[in-house]
């Protein structure tokens, strides 16, 4: 079940990202949105826990994952914009 809720979260903050941060380079689909809000909650957690905001095990809930999406936008539309 709890791999099952990553996914549904993880879709949950990608769109959200993606709303809050439109970009024209960004990836699509169904399965990218979900990568993206899944990344994004480990990078959030990652950081989380470096930063002593989290305990170790402890993950970010759905703000975190948010976040962790536009900080992934934001580095997606950097590496893009080099490339064009």
């Amino acid at each position: 079940m709890g791999i099952i809720w990553t996914i549904v979260i993880g879709f949950i903050a990608g769109v959200i990202a993606k709303f809050i941060m439109p970009c024209s380079n960004e990836p699509s689909g169904f399965i990218l949105t979900t990568i993206l809000g899944i990344v994004g909650a480990l990078v959030a957690s990652f950081l989380g826990q470096a930063l002593g905001w989290y305990a170790p095990g402890q993950g970010a809930g759905l703000i975190g994952a948010v976040i962790g999406a536009i900080v992934l936008l934001v580095v997606w539309g950097a590496i893009a914009k080099r490339r064009v």
